[in-house]
């Protein structure tokens, strides 16, 4: 069983910034793919980014000049950095854990979210 939760949601201005964790417990977090997804009721959801355990980040293009994933092994926690907010980033961010194993499959698990809201 792995468990996620997030936290550091908030209201904040539009231009601002906010920074967003997610605390890992239980499996493998140091081999894990770590990522950040984003939705809204009657919303699609949305890859917002990603890091895998050896580093390599992925963006989404809208999104990689203003957000930034970093991942601190020691203390099983993944973070998004988000700078320059916009209205249009309000949402619930959802924090992710993948991993993929030769031969075995897939352990894919999710958190419960943490809203960031966005004024303007």
């Amino acid at each position: 069983q792995v468990r996620l939760v997030e936290s550091g949601g908030d209201t904040v201005q539009a231009g601002g910034s906010l920074r967003v964790s997610c605390e890992v417990s239980g499996g493998t977090f140091e081999i894990a793919t770590m990522g950040w997804d984003r939705q809204v009721p009657g919303k699609q959801r949305e890859l917002v980014a990603s890091i895998s355990a050896s580093g390599t980040t992925y963006y989404s293009n809208s999104l990689r000049d203003r957000f930034t994933i970093s991942r601190d092994n020691a203390k099983n926690t993944v973070y998004l950095q988000m700078n320059t907010l916009k209205p249009e980033d309000t949402d619930y961010y959802y924090c992710n854990y993948n991993l993929w194993t030769a031969g075995i499959g897939t352990d894919n698990f999710w958190g419960h979210g943490t809203q960031v809201i966005v004024s303007s």
